[in-house]
Order: C-alpha cells, then sequence, then structure tokens
C-alpha cells in the first residue's frame, strides 16, 4: 500500500515540476477546432479540373 502512496507522490511532484516549467506556455485545454487553431492548412498544388457529366440519354420511345 504504501508503494501506492509512494508513486503517486512522485507522480504528482514530476507534473507540478513540467507544469512550472511550461509556464505561459503550457496550454492544457485541450484539441483545438476551428478560428483559435494556431497551423496553417496545406493549400492543395493545383486543383484537378472537374469532369464534365455525360449527355442524358433520349428517353425511350413509347409504344401506341
Amino acid at each position: 500500500m504504501w508503494k501506492i502512496v509512494a508513486a503517486f507522490i512522485a507522480f504528482a511532484a514530476l507534473s507540478l515540476f513540467v507544469i512550472m516549467k511550461g509556464g505561459d506556455n503550457l496550454d492544457m485545454s485541450g484539441e483545438k477546432h476551428g478560428t483559435e487553431t494556431t497551423h496553417e492548412a496545406e493549400k492543395p498544388a493545383a486543383a484537378p479540373a472537374a469532369a464534365e457529366a455525360p449527355a442524358a440519354a433520349p428517353a425511350p420511345a413509347q409504344k401506341p
């Protein structure tokens, strides 16, 4: 039981050390999506030309 307590204290101390060293640069808000992201999206080199839709086939003749 004392090993679990010692491991918890060691982990907590290590976590606090990392947080204190990070200072203002440490962001713990999780994943970001949308306008608050800081990375630039890669732009495609060249967009491929859209393929033309095939012409509509004539309607079959109806028999009287």
